[in-house]
C-alpha cells in the first residue's frame, strides 16, 4: 500500500493538472464560453475537497481498503473530468 502522503499528492498533482488544463483551454480558446470550463475546475475543487475528506477521516477499520478505495475514486474522477475536457 502507498503511504497516505503519497496518496495525497497523487490526488493534488491530478486535479491540480486537470484544473490547469481548463486553464489553458481558456487561454487557447478565448472565444469559447468559459463557463464549461469553470464548471470543470469547480467540479475538481470539489472532488479534491471530497477525496482530501476522506483520506483524513479517523476510526477507520480496515486501512487498506478504504484507501484503495480513495484512490480507484480518484482514477475514476480523473477519467472522468478529462473526458470532460476533451468534449470542449
Amino acid at each position: 500500500m502507498a503511504s497516505i502522503k503519497n496518496l495525497k499528492k497523487d490526488i493534488n498533482y491530478t486535479l491540480g493538472d486537470i484544473i490547469e488544463e481548463c486553464y489553458v483551454y481558456q487561454l487557447l480558446n478565448p472565444k469559447a464560453d468559459a463557463k464549461l470550463s469553470e464548471a470543470i475546475i469547480d467540479e475538481a475543487i470539489v472532488t479534491f475537497d471530497s477525496l482530501i475528506g476522506k483520506l483524513n477521516a479517523k476510526g477507520i477499520e480496515n486501512k487498506k481498503a478504504h484507501f484503495k478505495g480513495i484512490s480507484t475514486e480518484l482514477e475514476t474522477k480523473a477519467t472522468e473530468l478529462v473526458g470532460k475536457i476533451n468534449s470542449l
